[in-house]
């Protein structure tokens, strides 16, 4: 093959082959990226923190007397608050267990449950 051919195969020439980017293009090829992150934040971690936030404000809104269940499936009374981020939560009379405050997952007052369970 003549150098001719070559260049009638590719359809180019010489000149055109190499051409400088720009920063356009070099922006350009990342919009791809920036849409993907966006969407991941505002579909995963944006939903996630609020849940966090909710939950947190959820386990320091609990007091003394609330019915309350914890994440192993416990339903009870909490008895007394300890140091620590203890609970001593009664699940029957004169049956008390230690817990941490942070394995609350929902106040029960009068039959109406707050947290994950009221938006169901």
């Amino acid at each position: 093959m003549t150098k001719e051919n070559i260049i009638l195969v590719n359809n180019t020439t010489p000149e055109q082959e190499i051409q400088p980017t720009t920063a356009k293009d070099t922006f350009m090829s990342f919009v791809p990226l920036i849409l993907i992150f966006a969407v991941f934040y505002f579909f995963v971690i944006r939903p996630q923190v609020k849940k966090q936030k909710a939950q947190q404000e959820l386990v320091q809104s609990a007091k003394k007397g609330d019915k309350v269940i914890v994440a192993g499936g416990l339903i009870g009374k909490i008895a007394k608050e300890k140091d620590g981020g203890i609970v001593v939560i009664e699940v029957a009379k004169n049956v008390t267990i230690d817990a941490l405050k942070s394995s609350i997952i929902s106040i029960v007052n009068d039959n109406v449950v707050s947290a994950d369970n009221a938006k169901k």
